[in-house]
């Protein structure tokens, strides 16, 4: 398990107990040891048969463990190549729409390095209110909100200039029951957890069965479901809102990295007994390849 947001702490304590649970050891590649055990990996030291990753999209010191793991048959949650894929937001608008699922209307535009000089999209489908994000990378980084010009498509396109960059029509919820139709979905090896998700506070609340049958809610484990066959992912979460149109449109397509702090610990954090379904199902997982 390679790691390094302080945050998880509360989430590798969980996962641990659940490995004891089944006999099963965690072996924990943090910042602090994570040469040493890539060291150790090179001069068959020791070995493991799964490998989650967790770390090495943000910190450079975990790839020499990464490229380790690729050359040795381990078994990946979440793995590298389908990662990559999943992450890439162009890439993976085109293949949720022909799988058929609602997204916002979406311009892709090239990268900035390889065309500097565009000509202006038609941004009349997306009226005047619209989102400017790059095709690869989460946490908002890079990302434009209420924009309304095409000077601010210019200027966001050299921030990454690599990139591609999505300009999207914002969207927007009609609440039900007093509160936005607004929904982040979690999925871990067959399992769904849709819940309600307040953008403003980022409130996790979990959809219960009696609001499922009454609101027709059964469709965001469809939508997550589907999204994870897709992508071949173990564990992610996506974004899901219901409009005025009586449609179900995915927002934030793929988050493989998800936030799993508690929420007994952190106002926006996962419902607890979330977190704990999510780690036990992980450990099962990992009990097949023993």
């Amino acid at each position: 398990m390679a790691w390094n947001w302080e945050y998880d702490d509360d989430f590798i304590m969980l996962l641990q107990e659940a490995f004891d649970k089944r006999g099963l050891s965690l072996l924990q590649a943090a910042l602090h040891n994570v040469n040493d055990i890539t060291t150790a990996l090179k001069n068959n030291d020791y070995g493991f048969n799964v490998f989650w990753n967790r770390a090495s999209g943000s910190d450079a010191e975990f790839r020499d463990l990464v490229h380790w793991v690729g050359a040795h048959g381990v078994h990946c949650i979440n793995s590298h190549d389908n990662t990559i894929l999943a992450c890439d937001k162009a890439i993976m608008h085109y293949i949720l729409i022909n799988a058929g699922i609602h997204t916002p209307y979406t311009t892709i535009l090239p990268p900035y390095d390889k065309h500097p000089v565009i000509s202006p999209p038609d941004l009349t489908p997306i009226k005047t209110n619209f989102i400017i994000k790059p095709a690869y990378g989460g946490g908002g980084e890079g990302v434009v909100m209420n924009a309304s010009t095409f000077d601010e498509i210019n200027e966001a396109r050299k921030e990454y200039p690599a990139d591609r960059y999505l300009v999207q029509a914002n969207i927007s919820p009609i609440n039900i029951n007093g509160r936005p139709a607004w929904f982040r979905v979690i999925y871990c090896t067959g399992q769904t957890y849709p819940c309600w998700w307040n953008p403003e506070t980022h409130v996790y609340k979990p959809v219960t069965p009696g609001e499922e049958i009454k609101y027709n809610l059964n469709v965001l484990r469809t939508i997550i479901t589907t999204i994870a066959n897709l992508t071949n992912l173990d564990i992610m979460s996506t974004e899901i809102a219901y409009t005025a149109d009586e449609q179900f449109v995915v927002i934030d397509y793929v988050n493989d990295e998800i936030d799993l702090r508690l929420q007994s610990r952190a106002m926006d954090g996962v419902p607890d007994e979330i977190v704990r379904d999510v780690v036990d199902r992980v450990a099962a997982l990992v009990a097949t390849y023993r």
